[in-house]
This record gives structure tokens, sequence and C-alpha cells, in this order.
């Protein structure tokens, strides 16, 4: 008894063309559809507001983080010196006329280095200052 056939048949060719085209799509997808949110190099408890307003990432935008210990001060993600800031302020500020400057303070942060950095940000000539506040229901 034989149940094979005499023939065999050819292996099953995958075509990886097709398979190189969906998952280009999907990745372009993936990439459109994900948001990107700049997160501060430290947990922070940001004080409330009521008056609060989102605003999203953009290129002209850069964010201080100033945290209640040390190091207290971070640009975007890396921890700073006062000094090095006052340099990077001024050199940034001096590429892009449109550059504003984010503060995002923990609650317990030391109020003598919020003002030294919105001093710096006067003199580096930076025209807004904000600063990051949560909304009363938000954790």
């Amino acid at each position: 008894m034989r149940f094979t056939q005499g023939r065999r048949r050819p292996a099953p060719s995958v075509i990886i063309v097709s398979l190189i085209d969906v998952l280009l799509v999907v990745l372009i997808f993936l990439m459109v559809s994900t948001t990107f949110r700049q997160t501060p190099a430290v947990r922070l408890a940001l004080p409330q507001s009521k008056q609060g307003e989102k605003r999203g990432a953009s290129p002209d935008r850069l964010v201080v983080t100033i945290a209640k210990t040390e190091p207290h001060l971070f640009l975007g993600t890396r921890p700073v010196t006062f000094e090095r800031l006052e340099q990077e302020l001024a050199r940034l500020a001096a590429a892009n006329s449109n550059l504003s400057l984010a503060i995002q303070a923990d609650e317990g942060a030391p109020w003598g280095q919020i003002v030294r950095v919105m001093d710096a940000a006067k003199t580096a000539k930076i025209r807004t200052v904000d600063a990051a506040t949560r909304s009363p229901g938000a954790p």
C-alpha cells in the first residue's frame, strides 16, 4: 500500500517583496499614529493650576526641569550646572529667535533655582517663558 504519489510537490515559495511592503506600511502607520511626549528626567509633583494650558512638543520649545533634590537643573533630560545652562540658553537663543522656554519645577523645588533660570532666560533674550503645571484633577 502506497499512500504518497510518485511525484513530490515543490516547497511553496515565500514572496519576500510583498512581506517587505506590508512591513513598511505597518511601520509608517506606527510612526504616524504614535504620539511623542517630552517627559522630564525626574519624577515631579507639578503645582496645580486651573488656568494651565496643554502645549505639545515643538522644535522651538525648550524644557528646563527643576527638581527638589540634587542635581536640581535638567536641560531636556540631561543634568546640567547653572553655568552650563546659561551657556546653552544663550547659544540656542542666538540660533533661534522664536525659542520659548518651559520651566517644569517640582512643588518642593527651591524658589531661588526657578528665579535663576528665569534670569538666565532673560539674559539670553528668550521672549517666552512658561511654567508647566497640572490640572487640579490630574495625578
